[in-house]
């Protein structure tokens, strides 16, 4: 029995043919175990343990596997869950953003507003203290009041 004769319709041996099924399955149910997981042709051949070429020659298996992609698209389930959890987490990241921005404009108003109450406040104190005369803390801890007409 020559090696020719072995060969299925798909072009290759039923040993061949069966593993290439069998990859298509697994990286389609999202089970890698070779491969990234990736839905592409040389994760196919690579996840079958053929040789690229041998993949070449199972045409009726490869129009299975374009059949397959064109149904369900290049994303695994596992990778369709994760792009939602990333756009999820964009959206996210966006809100927390915006509310980030918004409070640091609030901060910058207050930081403004509470600079312009300093200075009225120190303003104000220096002006009681000229009307009412004015304590003062010596580096000996004791308090001395100056008024209006005393001196230094």
């Amino acid at each position: 029995m020559t090696a020719h004769s072995r060969m299925t319709c798909d072009g290759v041996s039923p040993d061949t043919a069966e593993a290439l099924r069998a990859a298509m399955q697994r990286l389609f149910a999202g089970k890698p175990r070779r491969t990234d997981g990736r839905l592409t042709k040389e994760n196919l051949w690579r996840k079958a343990q053929v040789s690229r070429a041998t993949m070449n020659r199972a045409r009726p298996i490869l129009a299975e596997w374009d059949a397959r992609i064109a149904e369900q698209g290049k994303t695994t389930s596992g990778e369709a869950r994760r792009d939602e959890e990333i756009s999820k987490l964009r959206k996210k990241l966006a809100a927390k953003t915006r509310t980030c921005a918004l409070l640091e404009k609030q901060l910058r108003a207050a930081a403004t507003a509470i600079a312009a109450l300093h200075h009225d406040n120190c303003a104000l104190r220096e002006e009681i203290g000229r009307q009412q005369g004015t304590n003062i803390v010596g580096l000996d801890g004791r308090r001395t009041r100056l008024d209006n007409n005393s001196h230094a």
